[in-house]
């Protein structure tokens, strides 16, 4: 009996001290560093812990010799998540640059090595001392992803409170960001994230993420959703059926083809498409040279009908370096093309220009290939289709109930996107009438709905709209579109036909589309000229 109690006795005596062994590992196990910067002979970053400190603690800095050779102080204040306090410092050894430093926070003992960061201009820190997490962190602002994707949580949202913009440097094709490290800043206009490769870039403002909503549809909560932003170069089927296609519109390829995804991600591998609405966002790829913007498009390919059409685009060069950037609300795989269409009936007509241009877009076509009939009048039908185009609306998404519009028609696809962007009505009889020739009325209507869409819309007060209208004689022939009008003509988009006259109920031709869907492009900014 004694021996039975005096061996259950030793047995809590041994698990007693094997807890009180590992009592300090747990205790600092939620204490260490992260943001570490090492650069121009200075140490930035921060201390987190589970436990507020009651007074500053100091972090020791050690060379590879490991002499003392810095001491530092944290900040007072602190930033709260999850539980978790932060706390920054600033040091500086007294020593020259190292090829590293060790450092140590005095009060729990936990240590991490930061590496010069000088020359090379990311960061090293190799994380440590309980925590600090996973992928590195450059001058506060960039996050090196792992090749798998995954993001340290604690490490995006700390760098997130700091910064505006934070950048994710992509190892491999793929990011996985912790949702549960966004929740803070979805209302935050401000705050994005920079997804990175050498493929391309992808601009997310965070305020177009409806994390909640997104949770809900996959049956899983916001802390464990990740949100799936894809950049990869498209795959040899894909880049030989854009060469065709390009071939067959007479167009150049000019860049690499990048298929850009963006999904959320349940633990279980389970994924939602994440809907952008109207937000344009931004998609940059890199371009071997220069071009000329008017002749050079961005385009998105279809692969179910194998076609190529146009996506707003910019075309930048700064020190050297050629880009587009791309801006849509929907994910897709895209390339840049280069074209030069002219029409021998448009020669020496004043909207020439216009018309060269949106045709290298792909926005416009001819009626045949080298004659464009500019004076010709243009249909409700043909006029949302051009609309469409410039947006660069998704056709496949979208109906109408229109009981003159249906599913065989060739615009059954560009009435159904006109109808989902809200940028057509019908008339009371529940008709389109998609071949009534347009009224430049009804266009400048159409033109301003686009730009409320593409977010470009200026205001126009009740007294500035009459002010703008009063200097036409035949204002008072406009039947339902006043603001409408007043807003395209302060938007730079609609003119008079005379300096006097605006004929709202002028049949529009095809020339006066062509330059009002120029002026709405250049005015959202999807086009550079």
């Amino acid at each position: 009996m004694k021996s039975t109690i005096f061996k259950k006795t030793a047995q809590v005596t041994v698990m007693m001290l094997i807890i009180s062994a590992l009592l300090p590992v747990l205790a600092f196990a939620a204490t260490g560093f992260s943001n570490l910067v090492y650069k121009n002979n200075t140490v930035t970053g921060n201390v987190y812990t589970d436990t507020p400190y009651s007074v500053s603690t100091q972090v020791y800095m050690y060379d590879p010799n490991g002499n003392l050779v810095g001491t530092t102080t944290t900040s007072a204040t602190y930033s709260v998540y999850e539980g978790v306090y932060t706390y920054s410092f600033t040091g500086s050894p007294t020593v020259t640059t190292q090829t590293y430093l060790d450092l140590k926070e005095v009060s729990s003992s936990v240590t991490s090595r930061v590496y010069d960061s000088t020359t090379s201009g990311g960061n090293n820190s190799n994380g440590g001392g309980g925590g600090g997490g996973g992928g590195g962190i450059s001058g506060g602002a960039t996050i090196t992803v792992n090749s798998d994707g995954s993001i340290d949580a604690y490490t995006l949202q700390n760098s997130l409170s700091q910064y505006d913009v934070v950048e994710l440097k992509l190892n491999g094709d793929v990011a996985l960001i912790p949702a549960k490290s966004l929740v803070n800043y979805v209302s935050d206009k401000n705050k994005m994230l920079k997804i990175s490769n050498e493929k391309g870039t992808y601009t997310l403002p965070l305020y177009v993420l409806q994390l909640e909503d997104l949770a809900s549809k996959l049956s899983t909560t916001v802390d464990d959703l990740k949100i799936k932003v894809g950049i990869a170069a498209a795959d040899e089927t894909a880049t030989s059926e854009i060469a065709t296609s390009a071939s067959t519109l007479g167009a150049t390829v000019i860049s690499s083809a990048v298929d850009f995804t963006l999904a959320a991600v349940a633990a279980d591998g389970t994924t939602q498409n994440i809907n952008l609405g109207s937000n344009y966002i931004s998609r940059t790829i890199p371009l071997s040279k220069e071009v000329d913007p008017s002749r050079t498009t961005a385009v998105v390919f279809d692969t179910t009908t194998k076609k190529l059409s146009f996506v707003p685009s910019l075309f930048t060069t700064t020190d050297g370096i050629n880009e587009a950037v791309i801006k849509r609300n929907n994910n897709s795989i895209y390339t840049v093309v280069e074209l030069n269409k002219s029409f021998g009936d448009s020669k020496g007509h004043w909207a020439q220009g216009y018309i060269e241009l949106l045709a290298n877009k792909l926005v416009i076509d001819g009626v045949t290939d080298d004659t464009f009939q500019p004076e010709r009048d243009i249909t409700r039908a043909e006029f949302a289709a051009l609309v469409v185009r410039a947006l660069g609306l998704d056709q496949s998404i979208g109906s109408s109930s229109f009981s003159d519009v249906t599913s065989s028609d060739w615009f059954s696809g560009v009435v159904g996107a006109a109808v989902n962007a809200k940028i057509i009505d019908g008339y009371e009889d529940n008709t389109f009438r998609p071949n009534q020739a347009i009224k430049r009325e009804e266009l400048a209507a159409m033109v301003v709905r686009a730009l409320s869409y593409a977010g470009a819309k200026p205001e126009v007060s009740s007294s500035q709209q009459s002010e703008l209208l009063a200097k036409f004689t035949d204002a008072n022939q406009i039947v339902w579109a006043q603001n409408e009008l007043a807003v395209a003509i302060e938007a730079g988009i609609v003119d008079g036909i005379t300096d006097s006259t605006i004929s709202p109920n002028t049949q529009a031709t095809r020339a006066q589309s062509a330059t009002m869907l120029k002026r709405l492009l250049t005015k959202a900014q999807f086009i550079n000229n």
